[in-house]
């Protein structure tokens, strides 16, 4: 079966960044929030920003579930999960630290 349109961005990001899939993730999680912060203005401490890497996560392991099931592959749930923790994870850990304690305003 075809890449989807999806999966072929994927493909070609992997490619051109010269990075790991895992690698991207982290990338992406860390890019969407700190673009999330500098919309929200709020700095790190902005629910908004880590709602954004949250949802953007979401999203993409829904559209990589939806091309499993549209190639009749066996769903990867915990390369699913695994993904979202790489996504959430750092960002996560910056927005806890800025919101809970005094190292990062």
């Amino acid at each position: 079966m075809a890449m989807s349109t999806f999966q072929g961005f994927k493909h070609e990001l992997v490619h051109f960044a010269e990075l790991s899939k895992d690698a991207l993730h982290i990338y992406v999680g860390l890019a969407v929030f700190l673009v999330g912060v500098a919309i929200a203005r709020k700095g790190l401490r902005s629910g908004f920003a880590m709602l954004a890497v949250l949802v953007v996560a979401i999203a993409g392991e829904v559209l990589d579930l939806r091309d499993e099931i549209r190639s009749h592959e066996r769903l990867k749930i915990w390369a699913s999960l695994h993904d979202l923790v790489n996504t959430c994870f750092w960002p996560l850990v910056l927005w806890l630290l800025a919101r809970y304690t005094r190292v990062i305003k």
